[in-house]
């Protein structure tokens, strides 16, 4: 069994920032790309950003320049560094991870909610 808990998340204002958390946890053999994407009210869940194992990373176009995603394979865990937050960043943020237990499959986390508002 795999589990993936997002933390982080909270309220901040327009301009601030927040760091995320993703603990990869269970019968974990080796984790491949892991991501962050993002569901807002009323909107489909959209691709944020991924990283691989060896660190190549990759951002949607709306959060490229704000939005840092970086990992420890030490610990399982993957981060998400945002900056200068708008109040359209608000949604849940989930993580994504494609982890080898009795084979390969891409889990997901419950989600961390995320408002920038003032």
């Amino acid at each position: 069994q795999v589990q993936l808990v997002e933390s982080g998340g909270g309220l901040v204002q327009p301009g601030g920032s927040l760091r995320l958390s993703c603990v990869a946890s269970g019968t974990i053999f080796s984790i491949g790309a892991m991501g962050w994407y993002r569901q807002a009210p009323g909107k489909q869940r959209e691709y944020v950003a991924t990283i691989t194992r060896g660190g190549v990373t990759d951002y949607a176009d709306s959060v490229k320049g704000r939005f840092t995603i970086s990992r420890d394979n030490v610990v399982n865990t993957v981060y998400l560094q945002t900056s200068s937050l708008k109040p359209e960043d608000t949604a849940v943020y989930y993580c994504n991870a494609n982890v080898l237990s009795s084979h390969w499959q891409y889990y997901w986390g419950q989600g961390t909610q995320v408002t920038v508002s003032s």
